[in-house]
């Protein structure tokens, strides 16, 4: 689910209202900058920098590659996390606010906004991705790609339909997840090495409901669907996730601000 954000200072908004990882990048960063920190010092461990901030390995290492997108820090293939360049405008890791698009999964919105959001998993499989497919996520065609088909409810209301495709060599842990009760973002977050979904190609349209659609959505034939394409690209440009989702017309509002600046 797409919705607004853009940049704005630190303290205007609740900590939980950013991703863990967000919030843990933000706090080593500040961190490296009262210690001041200088280019080539080496991090502590990341099991000791996962016990100083009270958070898993796995939301340690995310926050990693999210201060190494920045040009932060840096990995070694032995040797751990070294400091890259702290020399730049302090500037938050995110903040949310409704302006400007942000990609964000349907499990982050719904805690973002106070709902409590819940999936059935309609079919979930691993088939030779189709040439369509290929070009768009830029992988040979027969290759390995998730396919998930999930019923997505807020509050024990049904309110979308959605098809997720994914190479399975992004994640292969995708393969073996419950995507009744996890987070697609956050298994993709939580992946060797992180997938963090930085920006989406994303287009609407109206349409009627097929007949499927109207016993899934629990919708009459009159009902609109709005028809939502998303294709995510990661922290390095690389198409990810290509998603189709059909709203119920009535439980769907798509916002966006509109700009003449280049």
């Amino acid at each position: 689910m797409t919705v607004a954000r853009t940049p704005l200072p630190r303290g205007l908004f609740a900590d939980d209202a950013l991703p863990l990882y967000e919030r843990t990048a933000a706090q080593l960063l500040d961190d490296l900058r009262a210690t001041a920190a200088r280019a080539g010092d080496r991090l502590p461990s990341e099991r000791a920098l996962a016990t100083r901030y009270g958070v898993s390995r796995v939301t340690l290492r995310a926050a990693l590659a999210e201060l190494e997108a920045r040009g932060i820090v840096r990995p070694t293939s032995s040797r751990g996390w070294f400091v890259a360049e702290l020399d730049q405008p302090a500037e938050p890791v995110a903040a949310p606010v409704a302006t400007a698009p942000q990609v964000q999964g349907f499990a982050d919105y719904a805690k973002l906004n106070g709902l409590t959001a819940s999936s059935r998993v309609l079919s979930a499989t691993v088939r030779p991705a189709t040439v369509p497919e290929s070009e768009h996520l830029r992988i040979a065609p027969g290759a390995d790609l998730f396919d998930l088909h999930r019923l997505r409810f807020l509050d024990d209301l049904v309110v979308v339909l959605e098809h997720n495709r994914l190479p399975l060599t992004v994640c292969p842990a995708l393969a073996v997840t419950d995507f009744n009760t996890a987070s697609l973002y956050a298994t993709l977050r939580a992946a060797d090495p992180p997938q963090l979904p930085r920006v989406a190609d994303y287009s609407v349209e109206a349409r009627h409901p097929t007949p499927q659609e109207i016993e899934l959505l629990q919708t009459g034939d009159t009902m609109p669907m709005l028809v939502a394409t998303q294709l995510t690209f990661n922290q390095q440009d690389r198409p990810i996730e290509l998603t189709v989702q059909v709203y119920r017309g009535d439980r769907y509002r798509f916002r966006a601000s509109i700009t003449n600046r280049i």
